[in-house]
């Protein structure tokens, strides 16, 4: 480990297991875990991707975008075998996170003595919602817990769409299902659903780090949810992301159609491409303009750096 990343480390940890802790990390925390991200930032030290990326990104399949990340080295921003209230919908938004433990009552105790000289209101589960802004999505990691592991339900489901118009990712579980459904907009990616209520865990944290079944998550992540799973993207390379999604999926449309005219072979088309076959897909852009996802500028810088 670098040194500077060292250090890093220790003052994170000396500053949140001290009397001088806190319930969410601090801006200056936070701007230190997502160094990468050069853009703007929420007052609680979030990066704040752009909403216009994240309209785009509901088109990005999952695979294109865990493909992606993988060849950027990042191979663990997955996760699946989720059950989800609307499975045709999509959603994306701004991560803001949480971390849930089983109680364990002399810490529990510190968290809301700290939670009190904050001015925090209600339950701790009720917490990471006061943080929530428009476009953020709720994700907490309650590590799976079922029967009396229930973070939310309708009164809370209602208060987080009214704050951020998202829903929520739980590694954990939800209760008041039907309530739930009645909220328009309102979506769910969970591990379970139980009528009990909330019992012997604690929260431990918001915005921190957490873990997600195989995904490591930082506040401020772009994330997208499918029926399928849910890929947690670092903000740094959502435009990436994005662009490239775009442009495999302009590719394809390219392909697809002279396919099946017959203009070239399989062979042709799922190798290396030939400068005739780029010259093709060039003067085919031009002809069908109201194809292009992202601006002739985007795709013009985006292809001056990409091998076919």
């Amino acid at each position: 480990m670098k040194r500077s990343s060292l250090l890093f480390a220790l003052l994170l940890g000396v500053s949140f297991f001290t009397g001088a802790q806190q319930v969410t990390l601090t801006p200056d925390q936070i701007k230190g875990y997502t160094p990468e991200w050069k853009g703007e930032r929420f007052s609680d030290g979030r990066p704040k991707v752009s909403d216009k990326l994240l309209e785009r990104l509901k088109k990005v399949h999952l695979e294109e975008a865990w493909g992606i990340l993988r060849n950027k080295g990042y191979q663990n921003q997955f996760e699946g075998e989720w059950m989800v209230e609307h499975p045709d919908s999509v959603m994306t938004g701004r991560v803001v996170t949480a971390q849930y433990m089983p109680l364990r009552p002399d810490m529990d105790k510190v968290i809301k003595d700290i939670g009190k000289t904050e001015k925090r209101i209600g339950a701790t589960n009720s917490w990471p919602i006061d943080v929530l802004k428009d476009g953020d999505v709720y994700v907490a990691d309650s590590y799976g817990k079922i029967v009396d592991g229930t973070l939310i339900g309708d009164n809370l489901g209602n208060a987080i769409y009214a704050k951020s118009h998202r829903g929520v990712i739980f590694y954990g579980s939800v209760r008041d299902v039907e309530g739930l459904d009645e909220i328009k907009g309102f979506n769910s990616w969970i591990k379970g659903n139980d009528p009990s209520y909330i019992q012997q865990m604690m929260l431990a944290g918001i915005n921190v780090p957490i873990r997600i079944g195989r995904a490591s998550v930082l506040p401020g992540d772009a994330v997208l949810a499918k029926k399928y799973g849910v890929v947690f993207i670092p903000a740094h390379l959502l435009e990436e992301v994005v662009l490239n999604a775009e442009f495999i999926s302009l590719r394809d449309q390219f392909g697809h159609q002279r396919l099946r005219e017959q203009k070239y072979t399989p062979g042709q088309i799922d190798t290396q491409w030939t400068e005739e076959i780029k010259k093709d897909f060039l003067k085919w852009l031009d002809e069908n303009p109201d194809k292009l996802p992202m601006t002739r500028e985007e795709l013009e810088k985006f292809m001056k750096d990409r091998t076919w």
